[in-house]
């Protein structure tokens, strides 16, 4: 550590960092607007100039290393004139538009331009105008005569997003942002340049003109998509949520959020939201009040149960939905006599009798750290946006990323080696690697398997370096000998020293598996009752022609389906619709992939006659006269989830019911069929309704292949 004056106090710094940081230690602001804590230091904007002792002219803080014995002014006469004069020379250019700016109030220029503009210009000539360009459906570069050419969105690309979708062409007052040849912004993290724009420049297209940034309220949330957790902004008005942002959470998702996390809202005042109960009668759906069709409902149920039994009713839940909504589903499925319940809609094996829940093995800070990783069965930049923005980072600074995929992993990162197999091959390639480690370390293999030099590569990076991990996808998870893919990744963790997990698919796969949202003794899994086991099925919050491998064929058999979803969905196999609401909606508790337990308020009011899960299945168990519902608040929900733990809800799982131990693999049939993945804006039925969302290319191609097939 290196000892400085700064402003007159005496402030620690570590060596090799800039003034900027020391301040920022200190508690000094400096104003700035190149500058940003995640990105590298481009030093182009001189807002940040300070006045340093025995330095012929201001020094910009970001650029300028600490040194033994340096004293620092950020306030002094000389560093203020030198701030305005750079103030003065921003506003040469920048176009008098804060009334109809949607920066406008939070507006980073706006506010400094308060305390170091001056009151009048000495540059009268006319300002320059940047023809607008169109770059997609979610970033609006309408008035990029406004820009100051701070190169945070380009920096981000390269460095966070991995792509370098936006960069500088031209010089001087002709110099503009752009993208290249016509290209649009792809980035599935793009909307993140909009946060980090300090201007005017780049907006939220979908927001755009729709409300002053003064007239929002802010209320925090959790993201109801992948399994990272990512803490949320949104910002409502008139009880409509018309934006959402990130909150800064550095052990979970930093500063930035995925565009499905940003973007999604849409559909939560779409045409498609279902805000009335509806029972079909004669093939025709009629309104319905509450009373109606949940007497409906349970008249069903019971005239179910008694002509075939309670095994003949079912729950098919989604891992999206909250934990206070997967455990009374569970619940109530329970009551009836029935164990024939399951999150997993996308799995092709079920594990009889597994001993914990299946997570990340690590911290999702840890994964910015590694030092060699092995990614298997998964489409990684996709399927979990924020995590291949961790490992990136870890990429970045050294990290050999290995994967066992389908075909060559277009990440946007470095790849050290690349294990090339269909995923009936998958197996084998982790059985090759597990053999060339076994090799190198003298040990026996777990089973057959050939040290491919590919492999031996792999099993190298993984006996290097201490920080390392095996992760297992979407894919992976889903395979039809996922047991067995996992029983060879433990066996490569126990040898290479590394920490072995999944990725985890929702934004509550782990917390489904605590609830009890897998099927008990005697139960049937997912395929089973898709596969037309049932009389009756009850849908919370999914769709299974989108998000069951099996598809939906199987349930046009039942008697009953009860379809609770924000949506009018399931029409064509459904006899009721009960609307619930979506996650702004309802408070809840989400259990991302690490076992962090994150609990959220409703943010808006119910839309219309909707209500929370919680109480519908609530008033539904009283309807049917099952006991153990007697529950006021999701809130009681949650403590009763948690009524054996002494401490109350606790912050994290408790170590214990996590496990990605595998207990005796069966002998499984080799499947040449794909694993059953959503696509990045397939995931859920709120991103499948977000129009913007699906007019990106990754839509339009994923689109494009259902025509296809």
């Amino acid at each position: 550590m290196i000892e400085i004056e700064l402003d007159g106090k005496k402030v620690d710094a570590a060596e090799g960092s800039m003034i900027m940081h020391a301040a920022e230690n200190a508690g000094t602001y400096i104003p700035h607007f190149c500058y940003h804590k995640k990105l590298s230091i481009a030093a182009s904007c001189r807002m940040c100039l300070v006045d340093v002792e025995k330095m012929p002219k201001p020094m910009p803080a970001c650029a300028t290393p600490v040194a033994k014995g340096m004293v620092v002014h950020t306030r002094s006469e000389k560093a203020v004139r030198a701030q305005k004069s750079v103030m003065e020379f921003l506003l040469i250019n920048h176009p008098l538009d804060c009334p109809i700016c949607d920066q406008g109030g939070e507006c980073q220029l706006q506010d400094l331009a308060v305390g170091y503009g001056g009151t009048h210009s000495r540059y009268e000539e006319e300002k320059r105008v940047v023809p607008h360009k169109d770059v997609g459906p979610l970033i609006s570069m309408e008035e990029m005569s406004r820009c100051i050419h701070c190169t945070r969105c380009v920096r981000f690309g390269q460095e966070i997003a991995g792509v370098m979708e936006l960069g500088m062409s031209h010089r001087g007052e002709h110099a503009e942002i752009e993208t290249f040849v016509g290209q649009s912004i792809d980035s599935e993290l793009s909307g993140n340049m909009i946060d980090i724009c300090p201007v005017g420049a780049l907006t939220s297209k979908p927001f755009r003109y729709s409300a002053r940034t003064w007239e929002l309220s802010r209320r925090k949330s959790v993201s109801p998509h992948d399994s990272t957790g990512a803490n949320l902004v949104v910002q409502v008005k008139n009880h409509r949520v018309l934006r959402v942002v990130p909150l800064e959470n550095d052990a979970v998702n930093e500063c930035w959020i995925a565009d499905r996390d940003r973007f999604s809202y849409e559909a939560l005042n779409g045409p498609d939201r279902l805000t009335n109960p509806m029972i079909k009668q004669g093939g025709q759906w009629k309104d319905v009040d509450w009373k109606t069709a949940l007497e409906y409902v349970a008249h069903g149920l019971e005239s179910i149960k008694k002509n075939h039994g309670a095994a003949s009713i079912g729950a098919l839940l989604s891992p999206h939905s909250t934990l206070e909504e997967l455990y009374l589903a569970g619940a109530l499925v329970r009551g009836l006599g029935s164990e024939n319940v399951d999150y997993r809609l996308r799995n092709a094996e079920f594990e009889a009798d597994q001993p914990g829940a299946r997570h990340l093995g690590m911290s999702i800070a840890d994964l910015s750290t590694l030092q060699s990783v092995l990614v298997v069965g998964t489409n990684l930049r996709k399927d979990h946006p924020l995590f291949a923005q961790r490992v990136r980072q870890a990429a970045r600074a050294g990290c050999a990323v290995n994967v066992v995929a389908a075909g060559a992993p277009q990440w946007a990162m470095s790849v050290a080696n690349t294990s090339v197999a269909p995923a009936s091959g998958w197996v084998q390639a982790l059985a090759d690697i597990a053999a060339a480690i076994a090799q190198q370390k003298n040990v026996a293999a777990p089973q057959d398997g050939h040290a491919s030099d590919v492999a031996k590569a792999i099993a190298s990076s993984l006996l290097s370096g201490e920080r390392k991990a095996v992760l297992l996808g979407n894919a992976a998870a889903h395979h039809a000998q996922a047991s067995r893919l996992l029983s060879l990744a433990n066996w490569i963790g126990e040898h290479a020293g590394a920490s072995v997990g999944y990725l985890t698919e929702a934004a509550n796969t782990v917390g489904a598996q605590l609830v009890g949202g897998l099927p008990g003794k005697g139960g049937l899994n997912a395929a089973q009752m898709l596969g037309g086991a049932l009389k009756a099925a009850i849908l919370l919050n999914n769709e299974p022609q989108f998000d069951a491998a099996a598809g939906a064929e199987g349930l046009k058999g039942c008697e009953m389906v009860v379809t609770m979803s924000p949506f009018k969905t399931n029409l064509d196999i459904s006899d009721v619709l009960l609307p619930i609401a979506p996650f702004t909606e309802t408070p809840g508790t989400f259990v991302n992939a690490e076992g962090l337990v994150q609990s959220f308020h409703a943010v808006v009011r119910p839309l219309g006659e909707t209500r929370p899960a919680w109480k519908v299945l609530r008033a539904l168990a009283d309807v049917l006269n099952l006991p153990g519902f007697a529950f006021d608040s999701a809130q009681q929900v949650l403590a009763h989830i948690h009524a054996d733990n002494a401490g109350g809800v606790p912050a994290h799982v408790p170590a214990a019911r996590l496990s990605n131990a595998v207990h005796a693999v069966a002998a499984s049939q080799v499947s040449t069929a794909e694993p059953c993945v959503a696509g990045i804006y397939q995931l859920d039925s709120i991103v499948r309704r977000a129009s913007s969302l699906q007019m990106t290319a990754d839509a339009r191609v994923a689109q494009t292949q259902e025509v296809t097939a």
